[in-house]
């Protein structure tokens, strides 16, 4: 159990230093580097290369926004198994709805809760 926490903690800490390097050592924004988050755990995840790090990090994993692509790679694999084709479509957003509500519903509490003002 401990050894669980931990692997966690390194992994997901390890995703975030790169993604801090990429943030202090190149001029991409923040946008491309969160994309390019997603985008890399879908081809990872297709690849069959993010699952076992799923299965050693967990959350550490999961949580980070490569973790999300993988979850999108994985539901765009199972969807395609049952519904063919078609499953291209519907795969991404029913594996990740949840995911998708859950970051809406938050966002929409800490709005109601935030006073928005005008940056100085």
């Amino acid at each position: 159990m401990l050894l669980d926490l931990i692997n966690a903690f390194w992994v997901g800490g390890l995703i975030c230093v790169v993604g801090q390097i990429l943030i202090d050592k190149t001029n991409l924004t923040p946008a491309r580097i969160l994309t390019a988050f997603v985008v890399s755990g879908v081809v990872l995840g297709a690849l069959g290369i993010y699952e076992p790090i799923v299965d050693f990090a967990g959350a550490g994993a999961t949580v980070p926004l490569s973790g999300f692509g993988y979850t999108i790679s994985r539901g765009v694999k199972h969807a395609v198994n049952i519904s063919g084709f078609l499953g291209i479509f519907t795969g991404a957003i029913t594996s990740a709805a949840a995911g998708i509500t859950a970051a809406l519903l938050f966002g929409f509490i800490a709005s109601i809760f935030a006073k928005s003002a005008d940056k100085a």
